[in-house]
């Protein structure tokens, strides 16, 4: 029978030796709350392990884009699995959440387990970066849908934080400071763009290096995962809102965390742009504004503060390994202004 599944397409005995692959990559992200191990039909977590009173559970769940199509066409897959990470604990921690655990889901042609445990330890790396249990995820044989070699992972993180201190958007107000923590690069949005750059130009990914890099592993640096350093921000400075600059750039994520009576004006002056960026702009022949609502720009995350705690902010993120700097402020009109440009409803 084993042998006309796989004759069928699905290696049960691969599967097999994949999850004992995965293993010791699990391993590493293990927490006291977490009930049972690695093989269960559900994964259980004990909330009452949590030093919290009136826990707000908050989750998210996201994929990685067409980023994979990269790691898939030059058989670099050891990081894609933190940008899965990444991509639903920084969405979770705009809340004040910490995040407790992840499941994460791998469709694919074929069960390789090399492969397969090189992503999951990945997942595993990102885990770790973020405090959160691994707890259980799936792996699915799929022959008849992906092509040999392709493959899609997405993931599902859950957090919690006590409800008194939730972070919503609702006390947010004109003269609050917005403070921008550097991205490590792209992060996981906008390659459909990039791909596109790339085969218009002809570029050789390998050949061509930035900045001392290939140019390929400068486009899969993994997204940069920003909990440690916010959970420390938190324990000190009065947090009003925070957004994760993914898909539509600063021009769509900034508005969710305001209130729709107040706008921003931004300055780009003091962020210190990534080379990748000027690169896709000067191939693609792509305009700024245009670049704003697509990319991060260089920040990966931002937080709002009132203006007499910018100092301790920046501070208190530049002892946990960030180079903050002030990007904006909030201001009585709802509108964004960028480098003194208005951005009008068409625009984004």
């Amino acid at each position: 029978m084993k042998d006309q599944y796989k004759a069928a397409g699905v290696d049960i005995e691969a599967g097999y030796e994949a999850v004992n692959q995965m293993k010791s990559h699990v391993q590493r992200t293990m927490r006291k709350e977490v009930l049972g191990g690695l093989g269960s039909f559900g994964a259980a977590f004990d909330l009452g392990q949590l030093n919290m009173k009136h826990p707000i559970l908050v989750s998210g769940t996201d994929g990685v884009g067409t980023k994979l199509k990269l790691a898939i066409d030059y058989n670099k897959h050891s990081t894609i699995g933190i940008d899965a990470v990444a991509m639903c604990v920084n969405d979770i921690l705009t809340t004040g959440a910490e995040p407790l655990y992840f499941l994460d889901y791998l469709a694919l042609n074929k069960v390789e387990p090399d492969m397969v445990e090189s992503i999951v330890a990945g997942v595993s790396e990102g885990c770790v970066q973020a405090g959160c249990a691994l707890i259980g995820g799936e792996t699915a044989e799929m022959g008849d849908m992906y092509d040999v070699g392709d493959y899609d992972v997405a993931g599902f993180a859950v957090g919690a934080v006590e409800k008194d201190q939730y972070i919503h958007h609702d006390q947010v107000k004109p003269g609050q400071k917005l403070i921008g923590i550097p991205s490590s690069g792209i992060h996981s949005n906008g390659y459909s763009l990039v791909r596109k750059i790339i085969k218009d130009q002809k570029i050789d990914l390998q050949t061509t290096s930035l900045e001392g890099k290939a140019l390929i592993d400068v486009l899969l640096e993994p997204t940069k995962i920003y909990v440690k350093p916010i959970q420390a921000l938190l324990q000190s400075v009065k947090v009003y809102a925070m957004s994760h600059i993914t898909g539509g750039g600063f021009i769509e994520n900034i508005p969710r965390m305001l209130p729709e009576h107040v706008g921003v004006n931004i300055s780009t002056e003091q962020i210190k742009l990534p080379a990748i960026f000027n690169y896709l702009q000067h191939e693609g022949n792509l305009d700024t504004l245009g670049m704003y609502d697509v990319f991060n720009m260089g920040i990966g995350f931002v937080v709002v503060v009132d203006e007499v705690n910018v100092e301790k902010t920046v501070e208190l993120l530049r002892e946990n390994g960030e180079e903050a700097v002030v990007i904006g402020e909030v201001t009585n009109e709802p509108t964004m202004i960028i480098d003194g440009k208005e951005i009008q409803d068409d625009e984004h």
